[in-house]
């Protein structure tokens, strides 16, 4: 299954579209990696543990896009769109949406 952020895939022609599809997670931050990631905003630094957490719901939201699209019968998906929000109490959670047009491409 191709995923492209693009319109249409170069070289290949879109022979049927089988509409929108999604695909949503939302992942809880640890009280841990909060603390953790406190220090090393005040030291400076990248948050290896929220950058984790935020590849892990994308591979997610991802994941689930793609079984959408499978189930409609769909061998590709454009125009893929990433959504990011936080949620919850104080911003707690993590939720990741992602967006296409499942399609047929030859």
């Amino acid at each position: 299954m191709l995923l492209t952020t693009t319109p249409f895939i170069e070289g290949k022609k879109v022979t049927h579209y089988y509409g929108i599809v999604s695909g949503e997670t939302i992942i809880g931050a640890n009280l841990f990696r909060d603390l953790f990631a406190s220090i090393r905003d005040v030291v400076g630094g990248r948050s290896g543990a929220y950058e984790e957490v935020l590849r892990e719901a994308k591979n997610t939201a991802l994941r689930e896009l793609e079984q959408e699209a499978l189930s409609r019968g769909a061998n590709a998906v454009i125009g893929v769109d990433l959504d990011y929000e936080t949620v919850g109490n104080s911003g707690s959670m993590l939720m990741v949406t992602a967006s296409g047009t499942a399609v047929w491409v030859e």
